[in-house]
């Protein structure tokens, strides 16, 4: 094996052994959503993803909170989200309005896009307690899932 084959064969290795510490799960998260109580699964890019159940309604809500954060502007930012639509299920012009609308008179969190998903995201500063990550999820949840509702119905499936 020549000396270039064996380098790429090297660099190959070890970028396969270090992307999925890229992907890892961010300890921090784990020990607050533990520290609540709140089940959890890491999904494939590292983000953490809760399903809140509503028995008086019947329905569930997906959540997410950020595995990795970002800094901008001085500030480390962590997203928690949570799906509320398909755009196939009716998000047309005078919803995106009212969305747009919905977002400015939000106090945490605003409507976004992603894909062919509507999402309902909040950006939250850290370093953020267990109390608050806590908060967050429910706002984002129960906001996500009062649209879901309002755009398809009774369809729970996000």
């Amino acid at each position: 094996m020549s000396w270039s084959m064996r380098v790429a064969l090297s660099l190959s290795l070890l970028l396969a052994a270090v992307a999925p510490l890229a992907l890892a799960s961010d300890g921090s998260v784990e020990s607050r959503l533990q520290e609540r109580g709140i089940e959890y699964q890491v999904d494939a890019d590292g983000d953490y993803m809760i399903t809140l159940s509503y028995s008086d309604e019947g329905r569930t809500q997906l959540v997410f909170v950020g595995g990795r954060t970002e800094t901008v502007g001085g500030y480390t930012v962590r997203e928690v989200f949570a799906p509320a639509a398909r755009l196939s299920h009716g998000v047309d012009g005078d919803l995106a309005l009212k969305l747009l609308a919905d977002s400015r008179s939000a106090k945490l969190g605003a409507w976004e896009l992603g894909g062919d998903i509507l999402y309902f995201v909040i950006k939250l500063p850290e370093p953020m307690d267990a109390e608050q990550l806590d908060a967050a999820i429910g706002i984002a949840a129960s906001t996500a899932d009062d649209m879901e509702i309002q755009i398809s119905g009774e369809l729970d499936e996000l």
